[in-house]
């Protein structure tokens, strides 16, 4: 029985991936009939390049794909080809500079018109500040008596 599954490779903290076809009985790092795409979750946004027709070669032959592949498939859209269902939304493109810095001007456009203080408020100031306004109450009492 074939398997489309996924083959590690890096170092212990950054690890990627090669999604690739392979008898179910190697191991996860053992031998492979023929690599079909990458997978590196580690980059932001995860990088995800599958080759459609080979992983639907491989489908169509009866290679049967793990759940990790599967939720990969899923979202490149090629697990709907192979069974012949609507395609998914496309995938989110990563922002670009430009985009970053417009989003940051109209924030910081925001900020300059709205009342903001510019000045951080933090739980312990506001105790402090309430223990300021307790203590000449107090000594206002301790007086009259």
């Amino acid at each position: 029985m074939l398997k489309i599954k996924l083959k590690r490779l890096g170092k212990i903290r950054s690890p990627h991936y090669r999604i690739v076809v392979a008898d179910a009985r190697t191991r996860r790092d053992g031998r492979a009939i023929e690599e079909i795409g990458l997978y590196h979750p580690v980059q932001n946004p995860s990088r995800i390049e599958v080759n459609a027709e080979r992983a639907q070669y491989w489908l169509s032959v009866g290679a049967q794909p793990t759940e990790a592949v599967l939720a990969i498939l899923k979202l490149t859209g090629d697990w709907q080809a192979h069974k012949g269902l609507p395609a998914p939304a496309p995938l989110l493109q990563p922002a670009t500079k430009e985009d970053k810095r417009a989003s940051f001007d109209a924030f910081a456009k925001a900020l300059e018109g709205g009342d903001a203080k510019g000045e951080a408020i933090t739980p312990k100031a506001k105790k402090a500040d309430k223990k300021a306004d307790e203590a000449p109450a107090d000594a206002a009492e301790s007086t009259e008596a």
